[in-house]
């Protein structure tokens, strides 16, 4: 070929990258892996073949593990444990240090492995996900340098279990690791079954960098391997990459057991191009975002709503840029689509698109046989369409339009997922505007899968809970340090109901929804005896029409996560005022209900609990992430929405205060259920909160017997998260009816908390009442 007709064509021509070291890696290691369990190899037990996906070859065969392989790990995990959280913050982080150093000049070997094992294109590998590795290892060596001084009173969960996909095999292994060990804990990792290579290829790089042994161990294998990691008593944390079905039934399995849990899972993200929007720019973006990986990826961009007025243009400008993608060996530079992971992957994306309606344009580019998919646009589908809703996972784009941004608004949240988002106008202020209103955990203006250790990386609805990156990420792996009482059950007070009155005017005390009083849909009510045995009123008894009353009046206070900090803050002053005013009185219903003397004590604690509340209320909305690109990331505090909590029973002001306080500063809405033995301090405080401008909905009282309660408060689909600070333990019901909808749930796990110490307030509750959604804000021409 002449030069003058490479100009005329503007062909690429074939750039394959070596896999010959990657070959003899695989060779020197026998082609044949057990797992890496307390800093050394095992034996190879019964294996499965790991193959390329282009072209079908066996590369090695792995090691399946057992109960008994992971019974190991978890044992050299726990033995090194306490041993690796001594070495302290610098001790750590000078093994981070060494292990990103070591990714660095093992980068090429890394690349190619993971290219070969997976599928995707060299140019991803090499230039995206190794140098990510890199880059999350050095920023988690800094955590851990300025743990001791950044967080202190905090410590490691202890051993974490970690599942990783196969889509981003090395980088999900880095994103899960490197917070995990920079805070002291021990971690036994399992890799994906189709891609087990690359984290055997990083086992190897620990022993090279000198990492303890059992300070991280791989155990390879399928399904059933990971199901015996997450459900291991010795297990402290669990941290999930995957599927949203396979998460919602790790949610199930490991409620009740005290782990801490973070899911990554599946997306369905929109990609919005309003009408004032560079076309070719958004074009490019929408390469980036939906082919990137073969479109594999859990915040892929599979969902492109175009603004009417330009959709006819900017489909016409996708065809064309569609049919020029190469698709083809993955180990060729030259490439943009590589192999898709493994046939039964291919056979599903067949099946989901043979089977679709629509309009379905397949580019006009080469397919190599094997396992390759053409990259797809599918447009003419109604927005209740499967392809609409569900995650395709691969090369695979559905569009349709919009007219104005509320309406591009609607369709963009119209999915159970929550996870990545792009908006895509010349516009800032149209953009900065939409940003907040899109239910995602991450939003990308004028682009697209745009990443950094420092910038929490997560979801929300069925899109998992938790962040990776950030301080964000660090914190799940940390706890307060020392050991909390076990919390005893406090039953409520009897007295004898033959006893003749005191003559006073009957109290019926009544649920609060929506701003008003309501009595309960079941029409009964129970007698609340002091210590004396003396009745001091009568309560209601809700049930979960009640529950639902109160949801739907929550929902419809929407408004106040709009509202401004300092004017929720000024309500919070105001109700400590109206509170304060009657002291006496709620320090004299304190002390009858529960025979003691410290109802006064407890009234001055929940005035001081309101004054902290409302001073962290416009001071509490995130911060700027330094991240390497010429923009910004905004980590920015966002309320969770409708939170249903079950209050502590003991200590029945000042716990209710604890709960409803930080919910409410943050911009929350929530259903309340007071403390069962001791309710009528927090129906009396319904009518402080009558007289201090609380609008209606934004926070409801729900009396009643929290084990009735709380599946009802749990499985309710409208509610965003729930806490349980009962002294029933009710922490398994919680967490596996929680799973229905993927929500956020904080429990107590039948363990005290002191509600008039450090314990009772602080940052931890405000970063329960809140997500971190990241916005990427790129500049400059």
């Amino acid at each position: 070929m002449t030069i003058k007709e490479i100009f005329d064509t503007m062909e690429y021509g074939p750039a394959p990258e070596s896999a010959a070291d990657a070959l003899a890696w695989l060779i020197d290691q026998g082609d044949r892996f057990g797992h890496f369990i307390d800093g050394a190899w095992t034996e190879v037990g019964d294996t499965f073949e790991s193959r390329n996906p282009a072209n079908g070859e066996v590369l090695a065969y792995i090691t399946q593990g057992t109960p008994g392989d992971v019974d190991k790990a978890v044992a050299a995990a726990r033995k090194a444990q306490p041993k690796w959280a001594k070495l302290g913050g610098h001790g750590r982080a000078r093994h981070l240090y060494a292990l990103a150093r070591l990714v660095q000049k093992h980068a090429r070997l890394l690349a190619v492995l993971e290219t070969m094992d997976n599928g995707k294109p060299i140019r991803e590998s090499r230039d995206i996900d190794v140098p990510l590795v890199a880059r999350h290892f050095y920023y988690h060596a800094g955590l851990a340098q300025l743990m001791d001084s950044e967080a202190p009173g905090m410590e490691p969960l202890g051993v974490c279990g970690q599942v990783i996909p196969w889509n981003f095999p090395l980088l999900m292994l880095a994103w899960k690791i490197a917070p995990a060990i920079a805070a002291g804990n021990t971690v036994v990792l399992k890799p994906a079954e189709y891609t087990s290579l690359t984290a055997l290829c990083f086992a190897d790089i620990c022993r090279q960098a000198g990492l303890p042994k059992g300070v991280v161990n791989i155990v390879t294998g399928d399904g059933a391997t990971g199901e015996a990691i997450v459900t291991h008593d010795g297990i402290d944390k669990v941290a999930f990459t995957g599927s949203t079905d396979v998460g919602r039934r790790i949610r199930e399995a490991t409620a009740g057991q005290g782990k801490g849990l973070t899911l990554e899972l599946g997306g369905k993200g929109p990609y919005v191009v309003f009408d004032d929007a560079d076309l070719d720019s958004a074009v490019e973006g929408l390469v980036d975002a939906i082919w990137f990986n073969q479109g594999q990826v859990c915040c892929a961009g599979s969902r492109l709503l175009v603004q009417e007025g330009v959709a006819d243009r900017f489909h016409a400008k996708l065809k064309a840029r569609m049919d020029k993608l190469r698709v083809g060996n993955p180990l060729d530079k030259c490439i943009d689509v590589g192999a898709i992971v493994d046939p039964v992957q291919l056979e599903t994306i067949h099946g989901l698109v043979d089977n679709a309606g629509g309009d379905v344009y397949r580019a006009a580019c080469d397919i190599p046989e094997g396992c390759y998919y053409p990259p797809t646009l599918i447009t003419g589908l109604s927005t209740s369409d499967r392809l609409m809703q569900e995650e395709i996972f691969g090369p695979v784009l559905v569009s349709t339009t919009f007219r104005t941004p509320d309406e591009a608004v609607q369709l963009a949240n119209n999915t159970r997922y929550g996870l990545a988002a792009s908006v895509w106008t010349e516009n800032v202020n149209l953009a900065l505007g939409m940003a907040p209103k899109l239910v995602a955990g991450v939003v990308w203006i004028n682009g697209t899968n745009m990443f950094d250790a420092a910038a929490g990386f997560g979801g929300v609805r069925e899109s998992g809970f938790g962040r990776e990156g950030g301080w964000e990420g660090l914190s799940a792996y940390l706890r307060p340090e020392g050991k909390r009482k076990t919390l005893s059950e406090i039953e409520p007070l009897t007295g004898d109901p033959d006893k003749p009155g005191d003559g006073s005017l009957d109290r019926t005390a009544k649920n609060y929804v929506g701003g008003k009083q309501a009595r309960p849909d079941g029409g009964y009510a129970r007698p609340v005896w002091g210590k004396s045995g003396a009745l001091l009123g009568h309560v209601g008894i809700g049930n979960r029409k009640d529950i639902r009353n109160a949801v739907e009046a929550a929902q419809g206070a929407k408004g106040w996560a709009g509202t401004t900090g300092h004017l929720r803050a000024q309500i919070l002053y105001y109700i400590a005022e109206n509170l304060e005013a009657r002291a006496a009185e709620f320090a004299h219903r304190i002390d009858a209900m529960t025979g003691g003397r410290s109802g006064e004590k407890e009234v001055a604690a929940s005035v001081s609990r309101l004054f902290t509340y409302a001073a962290w209320a416009d001071k509490y909305g995130g911060d700027l992430r330094q991240v390497p690109i010429r923009g910004m990331a905004l980590a920015v505090r966002e309320p969770v929405g409708v939170i249903g909590a079950l209050c502590p029973d003991e200590d029945p002001l000042l716990g209710f205060i604890s709960v409803m306080a930080p919910a409410i500063a943050m911009g929350n809405r929530c259903v309340l259920v007071p403390s069962e033995p001791f309710p009528l301090a927090a129906t009396d405080f319904y009518q402080v909160l009558e007289t201090s401008d609380v609008p209606g909905g934004v926070v409801n009282i729900v009396t009643g017997s929290h084990a009735e309660l709380a599946p009802t408060l749990a499985a309710h689909l409208d509610v965003e998260a729930v806490w349980s600070f009962s002294s029933s333990d009710l922490s398994k019901v919680v967490e596996a009816k929680s799973a229905g909808n993927l929500k956020r749930t904080w429990v107590n796990n039948g363990l005290a908390r002191d509600w008039f110490g450090r314990e009772g307030e602080g940052r931890k509750f405000l970063d329960q009442a809140t997500e971190v959604k990241t916005v990427w804000v790129p500049y400059g021409e």
